[in-house]
């Protein structure tokens, strides 16, 4: 079935030209990536693992229930949680900035922290995950669990030179009802990163990446892709539209080459539903290459955008695998050993 299924996703979704590329070249979607996903028994965690899982813990638990609920709807705790991850930032020595705009009379801020790059300086590596919640519900997975991630990150890279910049940053509003609107965090950013002349090589964005199962038919997708991709959700996804193919399959090559973890990719079409669901999108709409790295939310997770979506629900190893992996990702990245590539 493997080997008709792209005959079969020709006749589903049709190519799409642009004006400024012909349509017999433009790349439909991209479903195999470089390198092998990992299949197997997990080996043990290392000791720097097993720190890393304490600590992303420890970050869950204090953004999704010492302080809970966090949108414009519960604005004290959202302030709250920027607050927490501007210190968490100035604690690894980083220069914090706010990006701040005006939400129902209400200020709201992206977060930022960034490390300059000594060679390639202009050359931007954006990190990123969004700390806003859902309404009624404390968001552990979605989207605490990113948000732990990117601190990890930040600490992992507080005193490691890197050849391009590293831009770490704590998007809000990306929930409905700014959710893909001018009032999402993410898209007042990457406009104003447009504005600026910012040259963005890649955003990663880190959006659920803390729940995993072993059980079969655990793993659900938007047809037709189960033809495709396993029906266990015991593996990390990279998303990507086909503008971001070269982006997608780079770092899908590097995680594999890392971690022994179970990883599958794609680039896809941007109308493909769950594609552009996070703030990746956002910087899709300015030129800008962009992915998802993601436990594939709704398609997996039973309790999304739910009120029990609590730090329990986690799987902390895991997440330090996925964490650990994309540590070398970024390594590799911000070090330039990829070409940058225009859209």
């Amino acid at each position: 079935m493997r080997s008709m299924l792209p005959f079969l996703l020709v006749l589903i979704l049709p190519i799409v030209s642009t004006a400024e590329e012909p349509k017999a070249t433009r790349p439909v979607m991209v479903l195999k990536m470089p390198g092998k996903s990992y299949h197997g028994e997990l080996p043990e965690l290392t000791a720097e693992e097993m720190a890393l899982a304490k600590t992303l813990r420890n970050d869950v638990l204090w953004l999704a229930t010492e302080i809970g609920e966090r949108n414009v709807h519960k604005y004290e705790n959202l302030v709250k949680a920027a607050r927490y991850i501007e210190q968490s930032f100035a604690n690894c020595g980083y220069t914090v900035e706010r990006n701040a705009y005006q939400v129902r009379g209400r200020e709201c801020w992206n977060v930022i922290a960034e490390r300059k790059g000594q060679t390639r300086p202009n050359e931007i590596v954006v990190v990123g995950a969004h700390y806003d919640s859902v309404t009624g519900s404390p968001g552990a997975n979605d989207n605490v669990s990113g948000v732990a991630g990117v601190l990890a990150l930040a600490r992992s890279f507080s005193r490691k030179p890197t050849a391009r910049t590293l831009r770490l940053v704590a998007f809000t509003n990306e929930e409905p009802p700014y959710f893909q609107t001018d009032l999402m965090g993410s898209r007042v950013y990457a406009q104003h990163c447009k504005k600026a002349g910012d040259n963005i090589v890649g955003m990663l964005c880190l959006e659920t990446i803390g729940y995993f199962s072993d059980e079969e038919d655990s793993q659900k997708y938007p047809l037709p892709f189960s033809l495709y991709y396993p029906s266990t959700g015991n593996f990390i996804a990279f998303v990507a539209n086909a503008d971001s193919a070269s982006l997608v399959k780079n770092v899908a090559e590097s995680f594999r080459r890392h971690a022994k973890f179970p990883s599958e990719g794609c680039a896809l079409p941007e109308r493909v539903t769950g594609v552009g669901w996070s703030d990746h999108w956002s910087f899709w709409q300015e030129g800008y290459q962009a992915l998802m790295v993601t436990d594939t939310a709704p398609f997996r997770y039973p309790y999304y955008h739910r009120k029990e979506d609590t730090p329990d629900k986690l799987d902390y190893e895991r997440m330090a695998r996925v964490v650990s992996g994309m540590q070398h990702v970024i390594e590799e990245f911000a070090a330039a050993s990829w070409a940058a590539q225009a859209k």
